[in-house]
This record gives C-alpha cells, sequence and structure tokens, in this order.
C-alpha cells in the first residue's frame, strides 16, 4: 500500500461481485439528495461551515480518482489538472488544496460540468472493477478495501449535503422548502420519559480485531473501560421540554453554562435553537422551526434537534441530570437489544428522503417491555456525549492520508453517537463515533439524559 493510498481499517475485504452494484447505489442515492434541486441551490456557503452542494458532488468524485483510479487503473488520465486542488478537502498527504470558506466562490466549474466529472469517473471505476478480477490478492483485497472505504465517505458526504442545504435555505429571506409539502408530519405524542438502569461495571467498548465489517480507524481497539451504576432517558429530549428550559430563562442563566458556552451565548447572541423563532408577523407569537420543510409550526412531541453541545449540556444541568459518556451511550444501546431481542433500531433515516425526526412513540410491546426500551438510538438525531474526542487505548493512526481521516482532529471536539435523519440507515453502527465542535449547531443533533445510581 502506497503512503497516499487509505484503506478500510481494519482491512475488510467485499467480495468484488458486489461492488459494482454498492457503487451505483451508493452514488445514485447521493444525487437523489440533489432532485429537488434548482441550479442555483447547488452553489451557495452560506457560513464557513458549509460547503456547496456542488462542492460535495466533486469532492466526494474526487476520491475515487485520487485514490482509486490514479492508484489501480493502468490506462487513467486525469480528468483536469487543478480539480486535484479544488476538491481536496483536508489531505495534506496528497497535497494543497483551495481553502474550505472559499468553496461558494467557484462559479466553475459550472453544475453541468461536476455532473459529467462524476459520470465519466464512475464509467471508469465500473471498468476497474470489471478489471480488478485480475489483480494479484494482496492488489485485490486493497482495491476492495478502498472502494468499501470510499463509499461511506460518500455516505457521509450525503449527510452533509442534507444539513448543509437546510442552512442555506434557512438563510434565504423567503425561507424556501426542500420538500414543497404543506405539513411535516402527523400529530402524534412523544413516550413519557422513563429510564432504563444498567448495573455498569467493566464493559468491552469499541469493535474486535476480528469484527464482521467495515469500521473507521477511531472505532477501534477494543478496551475494557470501567462504568459505575447509571441510567439512561428511554428518549431525546423533546421540543416541549426544552422550551420549559427557555422559559425558564435558560439562555440567561450563566449558573448553566459551561465557561465557553456562556461566552459563545454572549457572542451569539442565542436565545434558543438555531432552527426556531417567534411568528410575530401574524401576531400569534407562536414558535415556529425551519425545516426541509420550510417553516411549520413547532411541534412539542418532536426531538428538540439542531442544539450544540454548550445547549445541550446546559439543559441537562438545567434539568438536574447530565449527559451520558460516549462508554454509557454503547452499553446501554448494545444491551437493550440483548435485553429485549424483539427491539429494533427504531429511528429514522435518511433513506426516505424526508429528513425531518419524528416523535418517540410507544408500541404496546414497548409499554410493557420491563426495562423500558429505548426508543430510536439509531437516526432521528445525533446524541451528544460528555466525552471529549480522543483515541481510544492503544489507538494511533495510520500512515498516510488515512491517519488525516480521524486522528487529527482530535481536539476540541465532542463525540455524538447514534445517527440522525440525515444518516443513512447503511451506514450506523453501535461503535460509531461522530464528532462536532462544541458550538456547531447546524448538524440534526439532540440530547438522552443520562444520570448515575
Amino acid at each position: 500500500m502506497t503512503a497516499s493510498t487509505p484503506a478500510a481499517t481494519p482491512p475488510r475485504h467485499a467480495p468484488a461481485a458486489t461492488l459494482p452494484d454498492r457503487f451505483r447505489r451508493v452514488r445514485a442515492a447521493t444525487l437523489a439528495i440533489t432532485r429537488p434541486l434548482a441550479v442555483e441551490d447547488f452553489c451557495i456557503q452560506s457560513c464557513e461551515d458549509v460547503s456547496p452542494t456542488k462542492w460535495h458532488l466533486a469532492h466526494t468524485t474526487w476520491f475515487f480518482e485520487r485514490f482509486v483510479l490514479k492508484r489501480f487503473h493502468p490506462d487513467y488520465a486525469e480528468f483536469h489538472p487543478r480539480y486535484d486542488f479544488l476538491f481536496n478537502s483536508y489531505y495534506n498527504t496528497v497535497g494543497p488544496m483551495h481553502c474550505r470558506p472559499a468553496r461558494g466562490k467557484l462559479s466553475r466549474p459550472t453544475v453541468h460540468e461536476v455532473l459529467d466529472y462524476r459520470r465519466t469517473i464512475d464509467d471508469a471505476v465500473l471498468d476497474l472493477i470489471d478489471r480488478s478480477p485480475a489483480f494479484d490478492p494482496e492488489q485485490q483485497a486493497e482495491f476492495n478495501d478502498v472502494m468499501v472505504l470510499g463509499l461511506h465517505h460518500e455516505q457521509q458526504h450525503q449527510e452533509l449535503m442534507v444539513t448543509d442545504l437546510k442552512h442555506v435555505f434557512s438563510s434565504n429571506p423567503l425561507l424556501p422548502a426542500y420538500h414543497a409539502t404543506e405539513s411535516v408530519s402527523e400529530p402524534a405524542s412523544s413516550a413519557p420519559l422513563a429510564w432504563v438502569d444498567h448495573p455498569g461495571g467493566m464493559n468491552a467498548v469499541g469493535l474486535p480485531a476480528d469484527h464482521d465489517g467495515f469500521c473507521f480507524d477511531n472505532e477501534t481497539p477494543r478496551h475494557k473501560h470501567w462504568l459505575e451504576p447509571f441510567a439512561v432517558a428511554n428518549r431525546t429530549v423533546t421540543n416541549a421540554e426544552f422550551l420549559a428550559f427557555i422559559d425558564d430563562g435558560g439562555y440567561d442563566r450563566h449558573d448553566l453554562w459551561l465557561s465557553l458556552g456562556w461566552a459563545t451565548v454572549q457572542q451569539q447572541g442565542w436565545k434558543h435553537p438555531i432552527y426556531w423563532y417567534r411568528d410575530d408577523a401574524v401576531g400569534t407569537g407562536r414558535w415556529m422551526q425551519f425545516t426541509m420543510h420550510g417553516p411549520v409550526p413547532l411541534d412539542p412531541d418532536e426531538p428538540a434537534c439542531h442544539l450544540s453541545f454548550f445547549e445541550a449540556d446546559a439543559y441537562a444541568r438545567w434539568a438536574g441530570h447530565r449527559l451520558p459518556t460516549e462508554a454509557e451511550w454503547e452499553v446501554a444501546c448494545r444491551d437493550a437489544f440483548t435485553t429485549n431481542p424483539g427491539a429494533a433500531p427504531d429511528g429514522h433515516f435518511a433513506d426516505t428522503l424526508d429528513f425531518h425526526p419524528r416523535p418517540a412513540t410507544q408500541s404496546p410491546s414497548h409499554q410493557t417491555a420491563k426495562p423500558p426500551n429505548l426508543l430510536q438510538p439509531f437516526g432521528t438525531v445525533w446524541e451528544w456525549t460528555s466525552s471529549p474526542y480522543v483515541g481510544y487505548p492503544g489507538y494511533a493512526p495510520l500512515p498516510g492520508a488515512l491517519g488525516e481521516y480521524n486522528g487529527k482532529f482530535m481536539c476540541n471536539q465532542y463525540v455524538l453517537r447514534g445517527g440522525s435523519v440525515a444518516t443513512p440507515a447503511s451506514h450506523i453502527r453501535p461503535t460509531y463515533r461522530n464528532f462536532f465542535d462544541p458550538a456547531a449547531r447546524w448538524q440534526f443533533t439532540g440530547v438522552r439524559l443520562a444520570r448515575s445510581l
């Protein structure tokens, strides 16, 4: 393996016969997200955290060109000599890159040219998959690993496309809708808050070296972690519950906030979650929220969403509880499905192309489950933990570009777990570690409370 070529970690060699279908399916899912868009929507960068849709389409294509075609295709000719600079994100190993805050200044290449770039690279990758059975065993395994990583990388960017588009639309005074529907969902009552106890003790966290399937390197190595007895809430915090925090002066009480969080509240003028606002124009003063369906009245039973770590932590303190550690979260979710074999992930994922969290409701089996079922631990909203994003004991980034994929970001970030309505269902797993800056609010992020026993 060359120093500039990433691979899945640990290697997981997908059968070559499945690769064409998987590749087509993931690439098509990316384009499906763009179907409701006008061509002008592809090019907007509404803040430094957001990248234009056009850039996401090109970057995910560049990934396959740079790490697959240039490495494994003997006859491949580079599509454009400057795309390596324009669409590299942060891989210093492979060369310099265009600065992230200026991605929205690129009128060229056009959307049409980027889509042509995707079609050309897709054809070349599929041709290479056809050739790959002729590779020697080591090269075949490396090729399959890089392909699988590329598909999971693209699924990450599918999620970013959705969250970035929501911010783009919300920044427009016309408040346009991604989905032009009159209502987001049928009214539904959220399940009553209940607690799922765990005895603690010594637990294994992370994936073992011989696990079956893909993972990112930050999910390993598996290690022992001592937990004191704890409990986690059966569902995430609702809009109504977070509104009570606001009504009680939560954004005005410095005693509820971490020092850096309080400074951020003051500097940014936060008074409520990012997509909430008062509908004072019609004189009602009712709470509204901006969604991918446009502005809608705030549903009190839906999960509170787009909360920063600072907001999640302040709410937990106001409620008299705390955020779970990531080890508590992983053990509780894993054990919940072991204890209740009939339980299944009941969250909402990107596969529906709906992109709006729904209330955590109870089925009859949920109502009688002993102990209570964890509702929506996967999908719906990413769940903040109190754990800083660091490597597990024994973790070491791989050499080359993959070493830049996770390891170099292990500073000033907090871990989230579980996935969201923008996460493809096939992309998430109990050990998946997402991470963001504690002030980040544009992702579909919420909070599940925890407490010590």
